[in-house]
């Protein structure tokens, strides 16, 4: 499980936009990396809009947003375009990458055990080393705290 202070585990996964991108391919910039369970589901898309909202302030801070979950680069691209997305949509459709990060979890919904995404986020400096880890995000106001976070 990825812990403050760790390295941030390396990756390549496909986005969206049909291209793939490579965490240490980032270096030099910030990279808020937010895992998330469904793409356009009530809590994801609060989360994924304030996201969009905050994106202005998060590049001119040198810091780039990274969504991540297990649906198909199709579903990510009707969410992406149905709310105006202007940040890239990672499919890790083997959760192997949500499995390195510690966001891959043993869920219960009506009763019914299943395994998914825990909605959680990772701040990643410059140099690639996790400065803060976030897990069970509750999605409104999260991408806000992170603007005063990574301002600092």
């Amino acid at each position: 499980m990825v812990t403050e202070g760790s390295r941030a585990p390396d990756f390549t996964l496909p986005t969206d936009d049909g291209g793939d991108i490579t965490l240490a391919s980032l270096r030099g910039k910030k990279v808020i990396l937010y895992f998330y369970p469904r793409d356009d589901t009530p809590g994801c898309t609060i989360q994924a809009c304030d996201f969009r909202d905050a994106h202005p302030s998060f590049e001119g801070l040198n810091a780039l947003v990274l969504g991540v979950s297990a649906d198909s680069l199709e579903s990510h691209g009707k969410f992406r375009r149905k709310f105006d997305l202007n940040f890239p949509l990672l499919s890790d459709s083997d959760h192997v990458v949500a499995e390195t990060y510690g966001a891959w979890k043993e869920k219960s919904m009506y009763g019914k055990k299943f395994m998914g995404i825990e909605r959680s986020t990772f701040l990643i400096d410059e140099d690639g080393t996790v400065v803060g880890v976030w897990r069970k995000v509750k999605a409104k106001g999260h991408a806000e705290m992170l603007k005063k976070l990574v301002e600092e």
